[in-house]
């Protein structure tokens, strides 16, 4: 987990030098850049703006997100697979959710912007969105920042993050693909392997090894504008 000021695992790692820089530059640096939203408006398609469909409330399930004691309703299957996979990470390596802190499936048609109408298929998540608002950017320290890529280089492009956006939202999370798409299968069936070898995945992983960050960085330069 990573301190707003310092990470204590990099430190007794030996690298709290570099990650003390980076985190002293994001105090250092100017206020986050705010956009105004448009004023919400009601969502009337069928499919959210991701082409997933929008379910009831009976339709979404609720899961369990290891380790936080907190729970959250999702499209069952391979959706849930790679956003559980999301909050995850970011409790054991950000900082510990708590509850209010993790927003799912949500039935309320009306959205700000078309990206948040895929709360309403239950393939989006918002982490802490009274921190991240929307059309705000610049709320996460650098070294949070290097989870973040090297979650969204893991799971290979199926999953977005809001921060990319035109319109940022950067507690905003998506499923990126369509449901059929074969590399949003593919990337689940991993991650469901990890979850079941102790030693791997959420929990196991060192975004800051050279490695990752290198993979991370390419993964960066390739991924297209989004919305």
């Amino acid at each position: 987990m990573i301190d707003r000021e310092v990470s204590r695992r990099r430190f007794v790692g030996g690298g709290a030098g570099i990650l003390g820089v980076v985190t002293l530059g994001s105090v250092l640096s100017a206020a986050p850049a705010v956009a105004v939203p448009k004023a919400g408006r009601e969502w009337r398609e069928d499919s959210t703006a991701n082409g997933w469909r929008v379910l009831t409330e009976a339709d979404a399930e609720e899961y369990r997100v290891e380790g936080s004691g907190l729970a959250i309703r999702l499209a069952a299957g391979d959706a849930a697979v790679l956003l559980l996979h999301v909050a995850r990470r970011f409790h054991y390596e950000i900082d510990a959710l708590r509850t209010g802190d993790l927003h799912g499936h949500s039935t309320s048609r009306l959205v700000n912007h078309p990206f948040e109408s895929n709360h309403l298929s239950g393939t989006a998540i918002n982490i802490r969105p009274h921190a991240y608002p929307l059309g705000v950017s610049g709320g996460l320290y650098p070294a949070e920042l290097v989870v973040i890529r090297d979650i969204l280089a893991e799971l290979g492009g199926t999953v977005a993050w809001g921060g990319d956006f035109t319109t940022p939202k950067e507690s905003h999370f998506e499923i990126a693909l369509a449901p059929t798409h074969p590399k949003v299968k593919g990337v689940a069936r991993t991650i469901r392997g990890w979850n079941g070898n102790p030693g791997k995945g959420a929990g196991a992983t060192d975004a800051f090894a050279p490695a990752r960050r290198s993979r991370a960085g390419a993964f960066e330069q390739r991924r297209p504008v989004l919305q």
